[in-house]
């Protein structure tokens, strides 16, 4: 039972998703570009079409600073070293000459083995900075080799063993390395190996891997069978797409197929081709028409009125790509109700389309009237101390004189005035009346469907939100959000904001809208936070506040493990526009420590908890308290 439930944590594992977001800046500032994603996966990877880089799974499960050390030395060598310093042209020249060879995926990962080590040498040359990183990664993949090396000989998996010792022999030397049967015949390619240590470019390592493939492949009985390098896969998989000329498709048929010189060049040509849909790939140029015949013996003359034998829709170059079905009449009737989102969304969002509406006020599930009047009246006096208090406070702060009055205490430094002119004012009053507090709230409130044994006690807290910011006449905005997940699909994924109360309302009673709040299926929250982010942006006040009433971690469409980094993303974005995110999080029973670190890494320390949802109310007025007062202090 006990590895069981170790192997339920493994699964359960979360990632830290601030920390990610940091790594991932870093990876942009270091390749110049901006449009790249940080991912994690079992090996480190390059991936152009998703415009994503991966970190490897291999520094988990160690102490934080040799994970953190670990993960930056990742960085490093994807983000500076392969991106600048390796050449793609070499690599794929490389990759056709091999294709004949008995072992061509062993001299693929050996290659990759050398370019790691000579581009470690020249980016800790470049930037000192990263020598500690480095050093740790050496460090840790030699304990895993100096291990690996004789489980791999006592299996027979003589090109993973021979794998490992290359590594040893360039990170460690010739001194540790294992002596005596095999390893006696591999020590004899080490006279070539360690020309490693002189070169300057991927071409010179390639020459040194040509020089040794005579005595390899006479070693080796079979091609390395486990991959330690899965670096460049996405790269040889990647078609390179040409830059078009604003010319017509004449004399473009056959396209080209001249690799780009590095990894970066790749990334760049990608990302001008897919960044949106009036890309070349997407474009049909009918200036001067095509020149070239038909490559199809089939071919007829086209007539009018000829239904279309088959609807396709356009893609990346791929042979294998297939024409897709055109969109169902139901998905076409979906998007016409709904708002695409855009970029300023963020890319996890492509494919989500959204509907803003008031709340309906009539159903099945609408609380009562008389349970809501009740509500109001159970809190009442929490709402009207809470407001005293407050309005004593901004009265306290809002004593400024008000001078030159006809009438009121006499102001010694205006005496002068009696002389100088005619109809004196030397008076002056302290009693200035207060303006209201510069604030404006956005509340978003969970509207999945895990919700549903939870909404009377979110009904009381809006209703208590409500409330009290009504009666300091606060602007605040109060939405319902959910996603469909009965009609959401890779290509569409519908998502709805139900206003109970909008920032344009004032102090217009919303509890009928209140209790009509009812749960639905997903809930899709850096999406929301994002949509909230821009209304609240636009208002004037100088405190902005979005507060999230949630009942557990993102869970949508295609968002799972992204919508944990999705959503703090978001927050980030909206900290980063002056807004204050705060969490406020219910539950039925005592949170875990697993939520807890999540709830951490999502919202930082602006997440709340109570611990019973019962006192979810009680913990809503506190937070009002603390914030409305700290609004009043900077009166």
């Amino acid at each position: 039972m006990a590895e069981m439930s170790r192997f339920i944590q493994f699964n359960n594992e979360q990632i830290d998703a601030r920390q990610m977001i940091t790594y991932e800046n870093l990876a942009q500032a270091l390749s110049g570009n901006p449009h790249i994603h940080l991912t994690e996966r079992q090996l480190m990877e390059f991936n152009p079409k998703e415009q994503t880089i991966s970190m490897s799974v291999f520094w988990r499960h160690r102490t934080a600073e040799q994970t953190h050390l670990g993960r930056l030395s990742d960085i490093y060598l994807l983000a500076e070293g392969f991106w600048r310093h390796f050449s793609q042209r070499a690599w794929h020249e490389f990759q056709e000459e091999i294709a004949e060879l008995n072992y061509p995926k062993f001299f693929e990962q050996q290659l990759i083995m050398a370019e790691e080590f000579r581009l470690m040498e020249s980016v800790a040359k470049k930037r000192p900075g990263t020598k500690k990183a480095f050093r740790l990664r050496a460090q840790a993949y030699l304990a895993t080799y100096q291990h690996q090396i004789h489980v791999h000989h006592q299996k027979g998996f003589l090109a993973e063993a021979l794998l490992n010792y290359f590594y040893i022999a360039l990170h460690e030397g010739s001194l540790r390395l294992p002596t005596g049967g095999i390893f006696d015949t591999f020590g004899d390619l080490l006279y070539k190996w360690q020309h490693v240590f002189d070169s300057q470019s991927t071409e010179e390592t390639i020459r040194i891997i040509w020089a040794l493939v005579p005595q390899i492949e006479e070693i080796l009985k079979k091609d390395i069978q486990l991959d330690v390098y899965a670096l460049l896969d996405q790269l040889k998989a990647a078609p390179f797409i040409p830059d078009h000329e604003h010319d017509g498709v004449c004399g473009m048929e056959e396209g080209s197929d001249e690799a780009k010189e590095t990894i970066e060049e790749t990334f760049r040509s990608w990302h001008r081709e897919s960044q949106d849909d009036t890309g070349t790939h997407l474009r049909f140029e009918l200036e001067r028409g095509n020149e070239g015949k038909s490559l199809s013996d089939e071919a007829v003359e086209g007539q009018d009125g000829q239904p279309p034998t088959e609807v396709g829709t356009g893609g990346d170059v791929d042979a294998t790509a297939k024409p897709q079905k055109e969109e169902s009449l139901a998905t076409k009737s979906l998007k016409k109700k709904y708002t695409k989102s855009g970029e300023v969304f963020g890319r996890e969002h492509e494919q989500v389309i959204y509907q803003e509406k008031m709340i309906t006020t009539h159903g099945e599930d609408i609380t009562p009237k008389s349970v809501m009047e009740k509500w109001r009246l159970q809190q009442e006096p929490m709402v009207r101390a809470l407001v005293q208090e407050l309005r004593k406070r901004m009265a306290q702060k809002k004593m400024s004189r008000r001078t030159h009055l006809s009438y009121g205490r006499l102001d010694s430094k205006q005496l002068l005035s009696f002389v100088t002119e005619n109809r004196p004012r030397p008076f002056y009053k302290k009693d200035a009346p207060s303006k209201p507090l510069d604030a404006v709230f956005g509340l978003l409130i969970d509207g999945s469907a895990s919700m549903m044994d939870k909404m009377d006690e979110t009904k009381q807290a809006v209703l208590l939100f409500h409330d009290v910011l009504r009666s300091l006449e606060i602007a605040h905005e109060m939405t319902l959000f959910y996603e469909d997940a009965y009609e959401a699909t890779k290509e569409v994924q519908p998502n709805t904001f139900e206003w109970i109360h909008r920032l344009e309302d004032g102090a217009v009673d919303a509890s009928e809208k209140i209790a009509a709040m009812t749960s639905h299926e997903d809930n899709r929250d850096g999406f929301a936070i994002r949509w909230m982010t821009e209304r609240l942006k636009k208002r004037p006040e100088k405190h902005r506040f979005l507060l999230v009433f949630s009942d557990g971690e993102p869970s949508a469409f295609e968002y799972a493990q992204n919508g944990i980094l999705d959503t703090a993303e978001a927050v980030i974005e909206a900290e980063k526009q002056g807004i204050t995110v705060l969490h406020l999080f219910l539950n039925t029973s005592e949170p875990s420590e697993e939520q807890l670190q999540l709830f951490s890494t999502i919202y930082g320390r602006q997440s709340i908890v109570a611990s019973d949802v019962a006192q979810f109310s009680d913990m809503t007025l506190r937070t009002l308290r603390k914030v409305l007062s700290l609004v009043v202090q900077s009166m």
